[in-house]
């Protein structure tokens, strides 16, 4: 399956459907942008990041535009907002295992694990 995400909305209780995110390929302090995507009704993307044959061993960084999603679906956020973009940083070893990277955010906090 090479990488995959998904986001849930864990203030409101579903997918973060609509919310954008950007992967980056990162190599020391430098980054190159990847690709663009917007989550679907699932809070996933249409198709995987990469498959097996087209992920690659490095580091690697998505970047979710919360703050953004949250002000969409009319939630009052503070300004500054707590939480603008988060951004993930994390490595892939091993090209042949799946590396699913998901998000658990509401306005205020978030977490993340290395899913199947």
């Amino acid at each position: 399956m090479g990488l995959s995400t998904h986001v849930l909305d864990t203030m409101h209780g579903c997918p973060a459907a609509g919310m954008a995110v950007d992967l980056y390929a990162t190599q020391g302090d430098s980054s190159t942008l990847l690709q663009r995507h917007v989550m679907n009704h699932d809070g996933r993307t249409n198709a995987p990041l990469f498959d097996n044959h087209t992920l690659q061993v490095g580091t690697y960084r998505l970047v979710f535009d919360v703050a953004a999603y949250f002000a969409a679906r009319g939630v009052v956020l503070p300004q500054p907002q707590f939480l603008n973009k988060v951004s993930l940083d994390f490595g892939v070893a091993d090209t042949a295992q799946h590396y699913h990277v998901p998000l658990l955010v509401s306005p205020w906090s978030y977490s993340t694990y290395r899913g199947s």
